[in-house]
């Protein structure tokens, strides 16, 4: 059923003025801290926080807690722009939710001036739900219904992690959205900038001329460590200074992993770590860190 929203727009997420610490973008989950689903007002309330570090967003899901409407319905008449993402896993009706929730979309928002790619699943080949062959014809279809409405231009990608992104998806995909986390890999802070650009230069070379933005990356502010990979505060914005620095000087383009902490991501997943990668406190308004968050001075 289609939302009905009656909304007076914050003139703010139109006016604000990027913050010192900018971002090329950032990867965000509208769902609330205790795991409820959002209405337009929250996501309006999440964008002021965010617009001084960005205006650009990626979700995961237009379909999960209906979240796409709200999340388009806020940047409506602003300069953000979003990566819509379509869940992929084994129960191809959640695709298959996800992209119908897509096309009723685009039939009342303007896709060209607030999208800025759809994303056909995230991971869903390295956690074994998708081969590459079925993924790489979901994006397929993906770009087909979406040329059928008139949106031939958007472009159409996937996320997977560095090693799983094969040349069957390349092959499919407008650019090459990866996912790298030198924490999970186990390596020390002072090693894991070059591990994690390494990961993009293969990924590069593969591509052949296709660009290659990075989907996720970033360093958990607490939890347990993995092996020689610490987490803590100091840490994570010692990441995310090395990183966002040789990224803007190497011309690469990010959307950092995560926009909020979350603590309901951590009842979906073993780890104690997932609550905690946010450049925002779990309250979805205080900042985590004190400002600048990076000098690439």
């Amino acid at each position: 059923m289609k939302f009905v929203y009656h909304i007076a727009l914050f003139a703010s997420l139109a006016s604000t003025a990027l913050g010192a610490s900018q971002f090329f973008g950032l990867n965000y989950n509208p769902k609330r801290p205790d795991g409820s689903c959002p209405n337009v007002y929250q996501v309006q309330g999440d964008l002021k926080v965010l617009r001084p570090y960005t205006n650009r967003l990626r979700i995961y899901s237009v379909h999960d807690c209906n979240q796409g409407e709200p999340v388009l319905r806020a940047m409506e008449n602003t300069d953000w722009k979003v990566e819509l993402g379509l869940w992929v896993n084994k129960n191809d009706a959640v695709f298959e939710a996800d992209k119908n929730e897509l096309l009723r979309l685009t039939k009342y928002f303007n896709f060209a001036k607030q999208v800025s790619a759809v994303v056909v699943g995230s991971e869903a080949v390295y956690r074994k739900e998708q081969t590459a062959e079925q993924l790489a014809a979901k994006i397929r279809n993906v770009k087909q219904a979406l040329a059928n409405v008139g949106l031939a231009s958007i472009p159409v990608t996937t996320s997977e992690t560095w090693p799983t992104y094969y040349q069957t998806l390349i092959k499919e995909v407008d650019f090459v959205n990866m996912h790298g986390f030198p924490f999970w890999e186990g390596v020390s802070i002072d090693k894991a900038n070059d591990k994690m650009f390494q990961h993009i230069y293969d990924l590069q070379a593969a591509a052949k001329g296709k660009k290659v933005v990075v989907g996720e990356t970033g360093w958990p502010s607490a939890g347990d460590h993995y092996g020689a990979a610490q987490t803590g505060m100091h840490n994570a914005q010692s990441y995310l200074q090395q990183f966002v620095c040789r990224a803007v000087r190497e011309n690469i383009e990010y959307y950092y992993f995560n926009s909020f902490d979350q603590n309901w991501a951590s009842t979906n997943n073993a780890s104690n770590v997932e609550g905690n990668w946010g450049i925002v406190k779990n309250d979805y308004v205080t900042p985590k860190f004190a400002e600048p968050i990076y000098s690439c001075k």
